[in-house]
């Protein structure tokens, strides 16, 4: 069995990946370019980050038989995929505590000011010259926009600091717990003091969030994504947040992955950045409950079996 991994990896990295597959599978770790087309012919499995994997791909890969992403999956031509009778599935739902513990520190550290008061104690001596502004969470209002198994994570963790939680989905089912009151969208951007993405990338969510979205949000608003850097219009958000159209942002992801260096968002003091980590809990580019996950899907294929969260039929 060859599985194929094609992304930005580090030596350290690559090696904790390839240890932690069955030692019998041969596991290539391969960067985007020439060097993936050659191993692409002979694999059975593709874990793609960063690429497209699109029918020009697709014709180099003879043996094909899963392309196995995480969460997302905006990056795969799944009718390509079908057509050539290529499983895709994704791991839904592995990285939901990982996402939404991740969007809690991200919260925290903002209305705490914590990036802030680790800078001050770092380079500063005198505390009496301490001018500090921070703000509890108790009655402020989250929206959530998309309440699948990461939006809902974050709506438990936000009633369990009695904050108020509102939010959209396409598929507007209300939780029993009634931890959640399910509203539209423009209602969710005006009213809410947060608004968390947690949908996925599609057509229908390239930059849902846009000039239009921030004006319509609170001057004081805290705009988060974790989900994925295409659902906002980054210039948008870059001049909502130098004009004061909104407060601030907290993000993992962006438009262009990694983010470029001269990127004006590096430059705002009411950001807070995370190099897309949110869902790798256990170091960078590595999370044991989604290469668990892989590990036992590849063995569902290779035993002629459906992959679990299987995105597409075939024959």
């Amino acid at each position: 069995m060859k599985i194929l991994i094609v992304g930005h990896f580090n030596e350290s990295a690559q090696s904790k990946i390839t240890r932690y597959f069955p030692q019998d599978w041969n596991v290539v770790i391969v960067p985007p370019g020439q060097e993936m087309l050659h191993h692409i012919e002979d694999c059975q499995v593709l874990i793609p980050e960063h690429i497209t994997v699109d029918h020009s791909l697709l014709a180099n890969a003879k043996t094909l038989k899963l392309v196995q992403t995480g969460a997302g999956y905006d990056n795969v031509d799944i009718p390509a995929c079908t057509q050539l009778g290529i499983w895709v599935a994704n791991a839904a739902g592995v990285n939901a505590q990982a996402v939404a513990e991740h969007v809690m520190a991200l919260i925290l550290s903002y209305y705490k000011n914590i990036p802030f008061l680790d800078h001050f104690m770092k380079t500063r001596m005198d505390e009496h010259q301490l001018e500090y502004t921070g703000s509890e969470l108790e009655g402020r209002t989250i929206g959530i926009i998309g309440l699948g198994a990461i939006g809902k994570k974050v709506a438990a963790f936000c009633s369990a600091f009695d904050m108020n939680v509102l939010a959209h989905a396409r598929n507007t089912v209300v939780q029993a717990d009634g931890l959640v009151t399910m509203t539209d969208l423009d209602t969710l951007l005006s009213t809410s003091d947060i608004v968390s993405v947690h949908v996925p990338l599609t057509e229908q969510t390239k930059h849902l969030i846009n000039k239009t979205a921030f004006q319509k949000m609170k001057s004081s608003a805290l705009f988060i994504n974790t989900a994925r850097g295409g659902i906002v219009n980054q210039k948008d958000l870059i001049d909502a947040l130098k004009t004061g159209v909104i407060s601030g942002a907290c993000l993992d992801v962006y438009e262009s992955e990694p983010l470029p260096i001269d990127s004006g968002l590096r430059t705002l003091d009411n950001v807070i950045l995370t190099p897309h980590t949110a869902g790798m809990p256990d170091g960078r580019k590595f999370h044991k409950k989604r290469y668990d996950f892989f590990i036992k899907n590849i063995k569902r294929v290779q035993n002629g079996e459906e992959p679990e969260s299987s995105l597409n039929q075939l024959v």
